[in-house]
């Protein structure tokens, strides 16, 4: 029988395990393509959607990558063994995934107004007008130096290496550029 499809089994499980924990990545990816799938469902089953099943399934073959080294194979098969770091794993992201919308429901509670004004949305709105003119104002490095700074947060030297310029070019000219925007700030308000 060819070493590239083997059979399922208690031997042949416990053959490519010893062989994955001493880094077979040929032993490791026979593994992963005759368990995948059962562990997929399994994910899927717990945390109810395909993506974080996704997610949850590349998770668990992480984790057991790096445990393998110290796996006693029990049984016939590696399943039992893979099902439960899936339950822990599927467990961990429905628990992040609801702290993070309490966390987030929280966060969006706090920041609502109680009331809404009116006057301040209009001087808002052409505030950003104002500020978005004189933007569009600017030369096109300016304004690439602009959009990757101040609106994708990049770093000067980042920024620099993206466009091809020296970080003192970035530093200065965004300093420019704030000090600008600073003005438009002023005579808006």
């Amino acid at each position: 029988m060819p070493d590239d499809d083997p059979p399922r089994g208690a031997t042949r499980d416990a053959e490519l395990v010893v062989l994955a924990a001493g880094g077979s990545e040929h032993a490791f990816r026979t593994l992963y393509r005759a368990y995948v799938r059962p562990v997929y469902w399994l994910a899927h089953g717990l945390v109810g959607n395909p993506a974080d099943a996704e997610e949850v399934t590349q998770e668990t073959f992480l984790v057991a990558w790096r445990k393998l080294p110290g796996l006693e194979l029990a049984g016939d098969s590696l399943l039992p063994w893979l099902a439960t770091i899936c339950r822990f794993q599927s467990a961990n992201r429905v628990r992040r995934q609801r702290r993070d919308r309490l966390h987030t429901a929280a966060a969006a509670d706090e920041d609502l107004p109680s009331t809404v004004d009116v006057e301040q949305q209009v001087i808002d709105e052409d505030l950003a007008d104002a500020i978005l003119r004189e933007v569009a104002g600017l030369g096109e490095l300016d304004r690439a130096i602009f959009r990757l700074c101040a609106t994708e947060g990049y770093a000067y030297q980042a920024a620099a290496d993206e466009l091809g310029v020296a970080h003192g070019v970035v530093r200065n000219r965004l300093s420019r550029i704030r000090t600008r925007l600073r003005t438009v700030v002023k005579e808006s308000t």
